[in-house]
């Protein structure tokens, strides 16, 4: 497959792995024992065709096109004309496609989908980061990702200009208002947590001040604020300080457009957004083919 060379940010070789299982169950799912309509389409035709923004958005997963067409046929050529992560306008051409009719049309859609949800993903990221510009806080996803795709969901993030969150349950601990009960209070969550030495990061939610200052007390280093109003992450802030900035603070919950940029003021280090993964609305983009002449 001849394929313009683009720089991948954190693309490694078990990411790729994942990019190709990942692709393979999108098209495992799509053409099942076959792709019935490609049949009207005679084995020799070839034809060239384009991808086409219809929106302005940051375009993610052009490592996710390139291996459905592959996995399709690898005779393929994709000629990009953008690069990952760039900003592209309405009506703007984003690759040239050539190759067998067939395959391009078997290809479409899983193809479509990946670009259209990584780059909603990455736009909307974008957004939340251009709000906050100025400011000391960062933008940090979740783990409310898409089932299956929370890789490329998270890597659709750091494309749009945020941050990684805990990438699942192994990969860290969070304390959140459940643990705390079965545990016996926030002293205690935190005491066992610390006692467990996994060396992974340790977070725990609160849900008020009382809750933040008895955190900080028992050793917390990682404070996650549920919910809290402006005031109260002011507040916060002022707390922490108190204490030489002893916990990274992050707002959560009910985060929107509107009110992120006066929540970064606030002071709070980190603003995790559920719904730039979860709530995602799918990109506009469209494929165009025409036969090639022969």
């Amino acid at each position: 497959m001849s394929i313009t060379k683009q720089s991948y940010p954190a693309l490694t070789a078990e990411f790729y792995a994942r990019i190709r299982q990942e692709v393979h169950q999108a098209l495992g799912e799509d053409i099942g024992s076959g792709d019935l309509t490609a049949l009207l389409i005679a084995p020799s035709l070839k034809v060239s065709a384009s991808i086409i923004a219809r929106e302005n958005a940051i375009i993610c997963g052009l490592a996710w096109v390139e291996e459905c067409f592959r996995q399709v046929d690898a005779s393929v050529d994709i000629h990009w004309l953008i690069v990952e992560g760039q900003v592209v306008q309405a009506n703007q051409t984003l690759c040239e496609i050539t190759g067998p009719a067939r395959a391009l049309l078997t290809s479409e859609r899983c193809a479509l989908n990946f670009l259209q949800t990584l780059s909603a993903t990455s736009t909307q990221t974008r957004q939340y980061v251009d709000a906050i510009a100025g400011t000391f806080s960062q933008i940090f996803d979740t783990r409310k990702t898409l089932p299956n795709l929370r890789l490329s969901q998270k890597y659709a993030v750091i494309v749009g200009g945020g941050q990684n969150q805990r990438l699942a349950l192994y990969d860290g601990i969070l304390i959140k208002e459940n643990h705390i009960a079965a545990a016996g209070g926030i002293a205690a969550a935190m005491a066992q947590a610390l006692a467990l030495n996994t060396q992974k990061s340790i977070q725990i939610e609160v849900e008020n001040l009382m809750q933040l200052q008895e955190a900080l007390n028992a050793g917390a280093s990682s404070i996650l604020l549920d919910n809290f109003s402006i005031a109260q992450l002011t507040e916060a802030v002022i707390i922490n300080k108190k204490l030489g900035n002893q916990g990274v603070l992050e707002a959560s919950g009910g985060i929107t457009l509107d009110n992120v940029s006066a929540i970064a003021q606030t002071g709070v280090d980190r603003i995790s957004i559920g719904a730039i993964t979860k709530n995602v609305r799918a990109i506009d983009l469209s494929m165009r083919i025409k036969p090639s002449e022969n």
